[in-house]
């Protein structure tokens, strides 16, 4: 046998004959065409999870401020601050102050027995899509969160130092000038 043919039938035994190997190749292509729209899934809907988390913690807190503050200038600043530091703590990048939308059933706001609702909305963009796409696609998802809470019976007549409208904890007076400030320790009037 020559030289040559001993080589073609030496390369014939090795090179691989009809489908052998290519189940590989298969497995890997249509492996990492399903694996990358999950991955993006799991992105997208993390992200859209942390802003309903974000939103629902600072709609509920700023409702709490609200209801809790006995001047309404200071709420103000204080449901700022609280629906940013929520927003924050989630990684959501929005603006706190147009975020938060505060609405009174009374006025003014703080009137015993009226409800207070805070709604926080943001928009949580979805990740790596192209401008062009927003053609098609919107590129971001709004969430929101209400919350609503109602103003107690008693916040309005607590002033600064713990003492009742009316009179002063020094004197001994209550509200109504009786000199009867409430329960004594054993919880009776």
């Amino acid at each position: 046998m020559s030289r040559a043919a001993r080589l073609r039938a030496a390369l014939a035994d090795r090179v691989p004959r009809g489908d052998e190997g290519s189940a590989v190749v298969e497995f890997v292509t249509v492996g990492v065409l399903m694996l990358v729209p999950v991955v993006y899934l799991v992105v997208a809907v993390a992200g859209v999870q942390a802003a309903a988390f974000a939103t629902e913690s600072a709609a509920r807190e700023a409702a709490r401020i609200v209801v809790t503050t006995t001047d309404e200038g200071l709420s103000e600043d204080r449901v700022v601050a609280a629906v940013g530091w929520a927003l924050r703590d989630q990684g959501i990048d929005a603006d706190p102050a147009r975020a938060a939308t505060v609405v009174c059933a009374a006025r003014p706001c703080l009137t015993p027995g009226a409800d207070v609702a805070v709604t926080v909305r943001v928009e949580v963009p979805l990740p790596a899509l192209p401008a062009g796409v927003s053609r098609v696609v919107p590129l971001v998802v709004p969430v929101s969160a209400t919350h609503t809470q109602v103003v107690g019976e008693f916040e309005g007549s607590v002033v600064s130092g713990g003492a009742a409208a009316g009179g002063s904890a020094a004197d001994g007076s209550g509200a109504d000038g009786s000199g009867d400030d409430g329960p004594d320790e054993g919880g009776r009037p």
